[in-house]
């Protein structure tokens, strides 16, 4: 991992044609915004880049879900199918993988998602993608948990299952083969 959290000038134009590949192929997610106005600002912003390759890198295929007028910030989501397979089998937090004795995990949702530069979806984002893209079919995502879950030792995670969106909880230091996490990126 690049320590400046900088791209190459080929890795740059890869993942922007990649992105305007998406952009244009998913414009159900994202109607009104002109990816020149996307792709204008990205290339202002290189560490926002440089999240969003990792977004990419781990698999979470990420794509503009909306644009806040308020902050002027284009709204990127993971959207891919199922949670990001470069994310899985991940507890919660940090505290969580601290409590763990034996078969720890590789990390916690929360240290991978800093160290990418992203916010981990919360339950409302995830409803809001889930209107946009029926996701986790077979897999499930962890999700921002409220403190009074966490403070109790949970924490949630989402799936789609049976035409319904089901949020759910386990326990912070859990964690499994399918669940990962989906992250947002604010340009």
């Amino acid at each position: 991992m690049d320590n400046n959290k900088e791209l190459t000038s080929e890795e740059k134009e890869g993942l922007l044609n990649t992105l305007k590949l998406r952009f244009e192929k998913n414009n159900h997610r994202h109607e009104g915004i002109d990816w020149n106005n996307v792709k204008e600002k990205l290339e202002t912003l290189p560490k926002k880049l440089w999240s969003l390759n990792e977004m990419e890198r781990t698999g979470g295929e990420p794509d503009v879900v909306a644009y806040d007028a308020k902050t002027k910030e284009f709204v990127f989501y993971d959207c891919s199918a199922e949670s990001p397979s470069g994310r899985r089998s991940f507890c919660y937090d940090r505290q969580a993988l601290e409590k763990r004795k034996e078969h720890k995990p590789k990390n916690s949702v929360m240290d991978s998602a800093a160290e990418m530069g992203i916010s981990l979806l919360d339950e409302a984002a995830y409803r809001t993608l889930q209107q946009l893209e029926k996701v986790d079919a077979k897999t499930s995502s962890w999700l921002k948990t409220p403190d009074a879950i966490r403070q109790l030792g949970g924490a949630i995670f989402g799936d789609f299952r049976y035409n319904t969106i089901f949020i759910y909880h386990n326990g912070a230091d859990s964690y499994y083969a399918t669940r990962g996490f989906r992250g947002s990126l604010r340009v």
